[in-house]
């Protein structure tokens, strides 16, 4: 069980860092650790809640051999049936004054893209997420590039989604905060890592090299490329300014046109959260294994952190509820921290992992799931129909 407690502890960590983001306060430049940790918070907490989708994907669809047959049909309804509820829960908190910040309803493409892959082995797996990291930045930057107002909003004029929650299928795909274009990466990641033996001595050493080569590559290759290039003082003079200056880092309008941080190109050699770059894509993965994987030796190994550990893993298990409650809290708050963009404080941040902590572990006290947890899983019994 050490790698699904691993697993738990990792997706509680990733929710903790969406706290940061949206509720946390902005993290200064040249700041201190807390600082630093603020800003690592900033689309990777999100990269890593992406990439743990893909690993529960492969706890559906068969961890170490695919389900197939009967077992694999009602395998792929339960994904199905759990896109459509979180589409609607997504579409739903896009609708609120939270607005296209939510990641449920992108969840769900992210879902429906992945049934064609359930099957695949560990190493294809690999090799698709690696060809998806080099190749859809660069066609996302294209297809945006040839997208101006009044394409979208003909686009969107024939897309019920989008009239009714303002986030539309071309926001999903393409133009959102996290388009599947290039999101993908980080799912088909997670269902690479879903299909891999983490409690493996021989697996635990690869991905300990993997981890950080590709954080190296991601964040330094970026650095030196932008460096030499003056790509960085581009970068800076093109950024359109941020809306409120209390929110978060890649939380600004995603241009139209454009793609990564106006209509040239030189976003693409940037490694910052949510530019969608090749760079960027690396970086994170590189650090959503490290954490998965330092997380799941810690605790294989050291048992004693075990206990201590377990209100927060409690919080891993019931992610969704906790996701959504705190949007329905941060909506809740009086002025503009109930609206991002926000101001917000380290104390407010504070309240509300302690908060979801105690929720959390007061709740597993009583129940196996967390409330939507189990509405969810009694909405995909329905796929035991399925012949």
């Amino acid at each position: 069980m050490a790698r699904l407690v691993g697993v738990d502890l990792a997706r509680a960590l990733a929710v903790f860092g969406m706290f940061a983001v949206h509720v946390g306060p902005f993290p200064t430049p040249g700041g201190g650790v807390g600082d630093w940790f603020l800003g690592l918070a900033s689309g990777r907490a999100s990269a890593l809640f992406a990439t743990l989708a893909g690993f529960s994907l492969m706890l559906i669809a068969g961890r170490r051999e695919p389900k197939t047959g009967l077992a694999g049909r009602q395998a792929k309804a339960r994904i199905v049936i759990r896109a459509v509820i979180l589409l609607v829960l997504g579409s739903a908190l896009a609708m609120t004054n939270f607005g296209g910040a939510g990641i449920l309803n992108f969840y769900a493409l992210y879902f429906l893209l992945a049934l064609p892959l359930l099957r695949l082995r560990a190493r294809t797996l690999a090799i698709i997420a690696v060809a998806l990291a080099v190749v859809t930045p660069q066609l996302a930057f294209g297809l945006r590039a040839l997208l101006n107002e009044s394409i979208v909003k003909s686009i969107d004029a024939y897309d019920p989604i989008a009239r009714l929650s303002g986030v539309g299928l071309l926001d999903l795909l393409l133009t959102g905060l996290y388009p599947a274009i290039t999101w993908m990466t980080f799912v088909v990641t997670g269902m690479t890592l879903g299909r891999l033996d983490l409690t493996s001595g021989a697996v635990q050493r690869r991905l300990a090299v993997v981890g950080p080569v590709l954080i190296g590559f991601g964040y330094g290759v970026s650095w030196l490329a932008l460096r030499l290039s003056g790509g960085d003082q581009k970068i800076m003079a093109g950024m359109p300014a941020m809306k409120d200056p209390g929110m978060a880092p890649g939380s600004f309008d995603m241009p139209v046109g454009g793609g990564l941080w106006g209509p040239d190109a030189w976003g693409l050699l940037a490694a910052e959260p949510h530019t969608g770059s090749t760079f960027d894509l690396i970086g994170s993965i590189g650090i959503a294994i490290t954490v998965l994987l330092c997380l799941t030796v810690a605790m294989d190994r050291l048992l004693w952190l075990r206990r201590p550990a377990t209100p927060i893993i409690a919080v891993g298990t019931m992610s969704l509820t906790i996701y959504v409650g705190h949007i329905l809290v941060i909506l809740a708050l009086p002025g503009e921290a109930a609206t991002p963009p926000r101001s917000a404080s380290t104390a407010l941040l504070f309240w509300f992992i302690v908060g979801a902590t105690l929720f959390a572990a007061v709740w597993s006290r009583f129940f196996r799931r967390g409330p939507l947890e189990y509405l969810l899983n009694g909405a995909t019994k329905l796929a035991n129909s399925v012949r």
